[in-house]
C-alpha cells in the first residue's frame, strides 16, 4: 500500500508541473509557434476543465472498481497528451493536448484521498492531504527555474517529449504497485444527488471554488506574462519568480496541516488564511505598476496562505458518508478545479479586452477579478457549519 501510494504521489507531483508549466513555457511558445497569451489561457483552461469534467465519473470509479486501474489507465492517457503537445504548431494542437493531460492528471490526487479516506482515521485526513499537497507541489517548483534551465538547454520539444515519457512510466507504476482498498457493501449505491442534497456541504463547496483558483491561475499562467509586459522579465527571470511562488505554495501545504491539527477547528482556519490571500490579490491590484520586488513579495505571500486547498476538502469530507467516499472527495475536487479553468479563460479575454491600455491595467483587471470572486466565496463560507476533530 505505501509504495502505491508513493506512485500516485508521484503522479501528483506530475499534475502540479502540467498545470503550471505554461507560465514559464509563455515566452518560446509565443515566439515559435505565434500563439497569444490569450490562446494559452485557454489552453490553461482546456486543462482544468478537462480534469474537472473527469471528476464525476472518476468518484463512481474509484467506489466501483478502485484507484488502481483508474489512475493508472488515465494516466497513460495523459502521456499521449504530452506527446501531442511536444508535436505542436500552433494553438489548437497546444489546447487539445493539455486537455489529454488535463484527463490524464484528474484521478491521481482523488486516489490518494480515497485511500485516505478509507485507510486512516478522519482526525490525519487533513494532515495527510496536506503532506500530499506539499510534496505535490514540488511539480510545480519544478516547473519554474528548472524547467528554464531545461528548455534553454535542450529545446521545449525535448523537453516536453521527455515528459512524456515520465508520464508513461509512473503510469505503468500505478498499475502495478498500487493496492485498491477493500469494497464496501455500499459502494455501489448511492449518487452525486444524495451529497448534492446535503445543505451543509454548499458553503464548503462555494469555498471550493475560490480557495484554489487565484493561486492556481496565477501560478499556472499569469505571472509569466505580467513580469515579461511590466517588467521586463526574461525567460530566467520569470523562472525564478515562478520559483519562489511555487516554494511559498510547498511551505504554505506543509504549514497548514500541523496547524489543522493544533488548531482543530478547520473553519477558522480556512478564513484566517483565506482572508489574508484577499489582502494580497487587493495589494496586487493597487500596486501592480510598483517595482518588481513588491510584486514578488505579495505573490510570495499570496503562495503561502493560499494554500488551503487540503483543508476545505477536508472540511467537507467530514461531512461526506462513508460509501460515498470516491464521489464525496472528488465532487469537492470539482468544484475547487472546475472554476479554475472557467477563470483562465475569463481572464484571457479580460487581458485582451484591456491589452491597448498601459502595460499594467490588463493585470490589474486579472487581479482584481480574482480578489472579488475570493471575497465573495469567503462571505459564503463565514455561514458554514464547522466540525471540531
Amino acid at each position: 500500500m505505501r509504495i502505491g501510494i508513493a506512485a500516485l504521489v508521484l503522479a501528483y507531483v506530475l499534475s502540479q508541473f502540467y498545470r503550471a508549466f505554461l507560465a514559464v513555457m509563455t515566452p518560446v511558445l509565443t515566439e515559435d509557434l505565434h500563439v497569444t497569451a490569450a490562446e494559452l489561457a485557454s489552453a490553461s483552461g482546456w486543462w482544468f476543465l478537462a480534469f474537472a469534467a473527469m471528476q464525476v465519473p472518476i468518484g463512481g470509479w474509484l467506489d466501483r472498481v478502485g484507484p488502481r486501474l483508474t489512475a493508472g489507465v488515465l494516466m497513460a492517457v495523459g502521456a499521449a497528451g504530452a506527446v501531442l503537445f511536444a508535436q505542436a504548431t500552433g494553438a489548437m494542437q497546444i489546447k487539445l493536448a493539455m486537455a489529454l493531460i488535463g484527463i490524464g492528471c484528474a484521478p491521481v490526487l482523488m486516489a490518494n484521498y480515497f485511500i485516505y479516506a478509507r485507510q486512516f482515521s478522519p482526525a490525519v485526513f487533513g494532515t495527510l492531504a496536506a503532506l500530499t499537497l506539499g510534496v505535490g507541489t514540488l511539480g510545480n517548483v519544478a516547473s519554474s527555474l528548472p524547467l528554464s534551465w531545461a528548455v534553454t538547454a535542450f529545446g521545449w520539444r525535448e523537453t516536453v517529449m521527455g515528459l512524456a515519457a515520465i508520464t508513461g512510466v509512473v503510469a505503468l507504476a500505478i498499475l502495478l504497485l498500487v493496492r485498491d482498498p477493500e469494497r464496501l457493501d455500499g459502494a455501489r449505491s448511492g449518487s452525486l444527488w444524495e451529497l448534492l442534497k446535503m445543505p451543509v456541504l454548499w458553503p464548503i463547496l462555494i469555498m471550493m471554488t475560490v480557495c484554489y483558483t487565484p493561486i492556481a491561475g496565477l501560478r499556472g499562467l499569469w505571472i509569466g506574462p505580467y513580469f515579461a509586459d511590466v517588467h521586463g522579465a526574461d525567460q530566467l527571470e520569470i523562472g525564478r519568480v515562478s520559483l519562489w511562488m511555487g516554494l511559498a505554495m510547498v511551505a504554505g501545504n506543509f504549514a497548514y496541516g500541523p496547524v489543522d491539527r493544533w488548531l482543530g477547528r478547520r473553519k477558522a482556519l480556512v478564513v484566517a488564511g483565506n482572508a489574508v490571500m484577499l489582502a494580497c490579490l487587493v495589494a496586487l491590484w493597487w500596486f501592480a505598476a510598483a517595482p518588481p520586488v513588491v510584486a514578488v513579495a505579495i505573490l510570495v505571500a499570496a503562495g503561502f496562505f493560499g494554500a488551503s486547498f487540503p483543508i476545505v476538502l477536508a472540511h467537507g469530507r467530514s461531512f461526506v458518508p462513508a460509501h460515498l467516499t470516491g464521489r464525496g472527495v472528488t465532487l469537492l475536487n470539482l468544484f475547487g478545479i472546475a472554476p479554475i479553468g472557467i477563470a483562465q479563460i475569463v481572464t484571457g479575454r479580460l487581458h485582451a479586452a484591456t491589452e491597448a491600455t498601459p502595460p499594467a491595467a490588463p493585470y490589474q483587471a486579472v487581479f482584481l477579478f480574482f480578489a472579488v470572486t475570493t471575497a465573495i466565496g469567503l462571505f459564503v463560507y463565514l455561514w458554514s457549519q464547522d466540525r471540531p476533530h
